[in-house]
């Protein structure tokens, strides 16, 4: 289970910085970054978890707000991995968890 919440963990991990790094590189190139290979890139890699979150969300929430919800929703599931992550270690030693 300890590599089951590995693997969550990561890929939360990578969605994350991958929307932050969206998120970012959209404030710097400004109304050209559609056009931008590294945010295409980005949005590319993000797309799979806001879809996902706009099929969670009920039809009122805007669909510009759909990305912050997935962001959201990606954390707290890093969060619930990193705590069981670290309740397993604690179960097991520390020793075992490296």
């Amino acid at each position: 289970m300890l590599l089951a919440a590995n693997i969550i963990k990561l890929i939360a991990e990578i969605a994350l910085m991958a929307m932050a790094g969206q998120w970012l590189l959209g404030l710097l190139a400004g109304a050209k970054k559609d056009q931008n290979l590294f945010y295409q890139i980005l949005a590319m890699v993000s797309r799979p978890f806001v879809l996902t979150a706009r099929y969670l969300t009920p039809k009122f929430v805007l669909d510009r707000h759909v990305p912050l919800v997935a962001f959201f929703l990606l954390f707290f599931v890093w969060l619930g991995a990193t705590i069981y992550k670290i309740q397993t270690c604690i179960q097991i030693g520390v020793e075992l968890c490296k």
